[in-house]
């Protein structure tokens, strides 16, 4: 045990709150798959828990692998994968799995090993650290607008709309994000409110094209309207999923019914992902509910702790890009479960079912800890780096 321990560098909190949400999720998602077995039809709870154990572990294994990196390589990095993230997304959006019949075109499937991957994620991350990068490469310049429009909006622009048809919350976060991450990173505060207005702009022309052709995007605008209708409206029939969730956490009450005594998993669709957090409640009440919230608010502090420490401004921002969106996924999350949000279709970070959310999770925390890991690295160091050079070096 001690050997295992001499190899895991970072802060040992970070590492310590993962193994937390880890164990924590077996028995809600063990739990809550009843519904995928006897409703849906598909599978045994057994299965179910054992692909989300096989899912963590490899999780687990990402988070090792990317924390021994050198966190200089993820700055020329980014700039590698951004090509090759815009050509996933464009194949994701040509040949991409639908949910139901709607065109939700959000993942790709990985040859032999049968797993869908959302190409969303990564390219959120990759964004993030693209994002880091330009901003600490122009730390001690004067930016220029119109240069940072092609150097930093352009393909910020180009991977948003690639998203932005088939997942809107998650292009709505990423785009929350970077403003956040720019903001902090000095970027001029009058070009962000033009960015931001722009932005609003572009979503506008997407949703009337989309209204204009409705066959082109059948169902992806009436989704977002229908959601929003039923969450502001206060007379309207809420969703289904709504009202099971709030049936979910009344019966919880304070202490829960119990584990794997949940009675709204066997009527709540996404019980194991989207609205896991509502059966968390019902079988573990206020207690399991506030237990959870108060983790991954120890690790929003853990990634600020981490922050304060790093000597580089790309270390912190890459710190702030990767960290924050995984405590920011989870508010969501949280929030939808509870009524306090319409419904995004957002999982609950390391603990609801699902391959592609845990690994790109797992793959953010790496960087987090590759950086808290990290003693002696200097702006020059990581800068200079040429994508080149990395690339040379890795192969």
């Amino acid at each position: 045990m001690k050997t295992i321990f001499q190899h895991i560098k970072g802060d040992k909190a970070i590492w310590a709150i993962v193994a937390a949400l880890a164990i924590f999720s077996f028995m809600p998602v063990y739990s809550a798959s009843t519904n995928l077995v006897y409703v849906v039809g598909s599978g045994s709870t057994l299965g179910y828990l054992l692909k989300h154990m096989v899912l963590l572990i490899m999780g687990f294994a990402i988070i090792y692998g990317v924390h021994k990196i050198p966190y200089r390589y993820f700055s020329g990095g980014s700039v590698l994968m951004l090509p090759i993230v815009i050509v996933l997304l464009v194949f994701t959006l040509a040949q991409g799995t639908t949910i139901g019949g709607a065109n939700a075109s959000r993942w790709i499937n990985i040859p032999f090993v049968g797993i869908g991957f959302q190409t969303s994620t990564l390219a959120g991350l990759v964004l993030m650290v693209y994002v880091a990068r330009y901003l600490a490469k122009n730390k001690e310049k004067e930016i220029k607008f119109k240069e940072s429009l092609w150097q930093l909006w352009l393909p910020v622009a180009a991977v948003l709309i690639l998203i932005l048809p088939a997942n809107f919350s998650t292009t709505a976060i990423i785009f929350t994000m970077i403003l956040l991450v720019v903001f902090v990173g000095g970027y001029p505060l009058k070009y962000t409110g033009f960015i931001l207005g722009a932005g609003i702009l572009a979503l506008v022309f997407f949703v009337l094209v989309a209204k204009a052709f409705p066959d082109a995007m059948p169902n992806r605008v009436q989704t977002w309207q229908n959601r929003i209708e039923n969450f502001s409206d206060a007379d309207s029939k809420e969703a289904y999923q709504v009202q099971k969730a709030k049936i979910a956490i009344a019966t919880g009450g304070a202490i829960g019914v119990g584990p794997g005594k949940s009675v709204q998993k066997n009527f709540l669709p996404q019980s194991s992902s989207d609205f896991i957090f509502a059966i968390i409640i019902e079988e573990y009440g206020l207690v399991g509910g506030f237990i959870i919230v108060s983790i991954y608010f120890l690790l929003l502090f853990r990634i600020f702790v981490v922050i304060r420490k790093t000597t580089t401004i790309f270390g912190t921002l890459l710190v702030l890009g990767a960290g924050l969106p995984i405590v920011f996924q989870a508010s969501v999350n949280m929030a939808v479960a509870t009524n306090l949000f319409p419904v995004t279709g957002q999982t609950l970070p390391l603990i609801s079912s699902g391959g592609t959310s845990i690994w790109m999770t797992c793959f953010a925390l790496g960087m987090i800890l590759s950086v808290s890991a990290s003693k002696q690295e200097t702006e020059e160091d990581i800068l200079d780096d040429n994508p080149l050079n990395i690339l040379h070096e890795t192969i």
